[in-house]
């Protein structure tokens, strides 16, 4: 396993509206690197036998699985309107701040449709941005 970047400080586990989420303690600039979505690097033909919600796609056939807790990013929840954004690097993954968050915001990111489409939609989105039907 490769060595992940360290994530920034002033970040804080709390209580979401859909389980633990992470949160801010200091103010986070535009731009700002927050954290780095860690784990082990995995075939896309292992990623579709495994039954979790932390497996992050890079690629077809490059997935990663990011379900250790000590991948900080796995706690940053979804929304419709997020507050990050997620990049990729060749096989690794940055978290930035897509606007200035301010102290004590919870840290989200868009995770995409197909995600959304198996995951979140059947049960209701529960972000503040979804207007479930």
């Amino acid at each position: 396993m490769r060595k992940s970047r360290k994530p920034r400080k002033g970040l804080k586990l709390g209580r979401a509206e859909t389980g633990l989420g992470l949160f801010t303690t200091k103010p986070i600039k535009r731009s700002q690197f927050i954290a780095e979505y860690a784990g082990k690097i995995i075939s896309g033909e292992e990623a579709d036998l495994k039954n979790s919600r932390y497996l992050f796609e890079i690629s077809k056939n490059v997935v990663i699985d990011g379900g250790g807790r000590e991948n900080i990013a796995r706690y940053i929840n979804h929304s419709c309107k997020p507050n990050c954004y997620a990049e990729i690097d060749g096989r690794r993954i940055y978290i930035y701040a897509k606007k200035l968050i301010p102290i004590g915001e919870e840290l989200t990111y868009n995770y995409g449709k197909e995600y959304f489409n198996e995951f979140i939609k059947p049960y209701g989105c529960k972000c503040q941005n979804y207007k479930n039907p």
